[in-house]
C-alpha cells in the first residue's frame, strides 16, 4: 500500500534518474513536471482521503460480513438539533458516537452529558476546529487536542481516546499530535456529505445506497437534513436486515483513556 514514507522514496528516487537522464542524455524537462505534479496530487489524495492511511492508520470501517453498521456525528453538541436527534436516537434504541468540537461543549456542558447519559459514545473531533488547522504545527495541534480532553473530562470525569480529524484531512503534523495524544484516529466509510446535500431525499439515496456490513456513516448533528432523515434512515437499514452497533464495539476500540 502507498502512504507518505514510500511515496517520498519513490519520488527521490526516480528524480535522481532523470536528473541522471537529463545530465547524460539531454530528456526534456516537462517530465520533472510531470513528476512533481504526479508527487503533489498524490500528496492531495492522502491528505484529503481519510481512509487511505496516507499518513497514519485510520480505522474507517469494520472487517465483518455480520449485517452490522455503526452511525457516528460530528461537529456538536449543538443546542439546535442534537436534543432532537438524542431523541430519535432513543425512540429507535440506538447507540452512536458523537466526535464533538471541544468549544462547543463550553457553552453546552449538560447536553454533553446528557449525549453520554443516554449511553453515546464521545470522541475528540479537535477543540476549535479552526479553518487553519491543517496547517498548525505539530505541537499546537496536540494543544488543541488536549485542550477539548480537558473541556470533556471537566464534565463527564473521562478524557476520549478516539479521535476524528477535522474536515478528515491528515498530513505528517497530525499524525505527530496523535501519536502525542495516544489517540485511535478514526474515519467512516459512508460519508453523508449532509453538510452540502439539503434535500432530504437526495440525502437519503446518499447514505442508502452504499450501505454494507461493518459500515461507518458519518453525520453531523449541526445538519437539518440529517435530523429529517434519520428516522426514515434507521428503519431502511433495519428493513434491509442491519442492526445498529455503537461505534467502538462494531470497531472493537476503547472509547476512553
Amino acid at each position: 500500500m502507498l502512504n507518505f514514507n514510500t511515496i517520498n522514496v519513490i519520488f527521490i528516487s526516480l528524480l535522481i534518474v532523470l536528473i541522471g537522464l537529463h545530465f547524460f542524455y539531454g530528456v526534456p524537462w516537462y517530465l520533472f513536471v510531470i513528476l512533481f505534479v504526479t508527487y503533489f496530487s498524490l500528496l492531495f489524495y492522502g491528505s484529503y482521503n481519510v481512509r487511505s492511511n496516507f499518513y497514519i492508520k485510520t480505522i474507517s470501517s469494520a472487517d465483518t460480513s455480520k449485517m452490522q453498521i455503526a452511525i457516528s456525528f460530528d461537529d456538536g453538541p449543538a443546542p439546535n438539533y442534537t436534543p432532537h436527534i438524542l431523541e430519535i436516537l432513543k425512540y429507535h434504541n440506538v447507540q452512536a458516537a458523537f466526535f464533538c468540537i471541544g468549544k462547543r461543549i463550553d457553552e453546552n456542558e449538560s447536553l454533553l452529558q446528557r449525549i453520554y447519559d443516554d449511553g453515546h459514545i464521545i470522541g475528540n473531533h479537535s477543540y476549535s476546529h479552526d479553518l487553519w488547522f491543517d496547517l498548525f504545527s505539530a505541537g499546537k495541534m496536540a494543544e488543541d487536542l488536549k485542550k477539548m480532553n480537558r473541556a470533556m473530562k471537566k464534565v463527564i470525569g473521562m478524557e476520549p481516546r478516539l479521535f476524528r480529524p477535522p474536515y478528515g484531512v491528515t498530513n505528517p503534523n497530525l499524525k505527530k499530535a496523535i501519536q502525542r495524544g495516544g489517540y485511535t484516529p478514526v474515519g467512516w466509510s459512508i460519508r453523508s456529505m449532509d453538510t452540502v446535500i439539503k434535500d432530504a431525499g437526495k440525502l437519503l439515496e446518499k447514505v442508502t445506497i452504499s450501505l454494507k456490513p461493518g459500515a461507518v456513516v458519518l453525520f453531523h448533528d449541526t445538519s437539518k437534513s440529517t435530523l429529517d432523515i434519520l428516522p426514515e434512515f434507521i428503519d431502511y437499514a433495519r428493513e434491509k436486515g442491519y442492526s445498529f452497533i455503537r461505534l467502538d464495539k462494531l470497531l472493537n476500540l476503547e472509547p476512553y483513556a
